[in-house]
């Protein structure tokens, strides 16, 4: 196994494509942790932080829908949701430059 600091950061990084495409932020990182998860040291552990907090954030987008009808808590929850989507990878991109372990709140272990 070998480092590699950038690829680590822009896995974490190319979560931000959903600005531009509305799948890539998904389908980037999962792609370079299912290619590279057994030649990057750090890359497997990275990669599933990564596709947890994103399986999780989806299933909040969904818990926010029907919320939307009791009083607009839906919508304060898609701006608060919205925020995570844009801090917490760039925080932890920071990180992964730190070589420090990849933390997601409010993200529910799957893998």
């Amino acid at each position: 196994m070998r480092k590699d600091k950038q690829l680590l950061v822009i896995t974490h990084l190319s979560q931000l494509l959903d600005l531009v495409s509305g799948i890539g932020g998904f389908l980037v990182p999962l792609i370079l942790w299912a290619i590279k998860k057994d030649e990057i040291e750090g890359m497997d552990e990275h990669g599933k932080a990564i596709l947890n907090f994103r399986i999780s954030m989806f299933l909040y987008v969904l818990l926010c829908i029907p919320m939307i009808l009791l009083f607009g808590l839906g919508l304060l929850g898609f701006i608060v949701l919205g925020i995570f989507y844009f801090i917490f990878p760039i925080m932890n991109a920071i990180r992964a430059s730190n070589e420090e372990e990849p933390n997601y709140p409010f993200s529910i272990s799957f893998f």
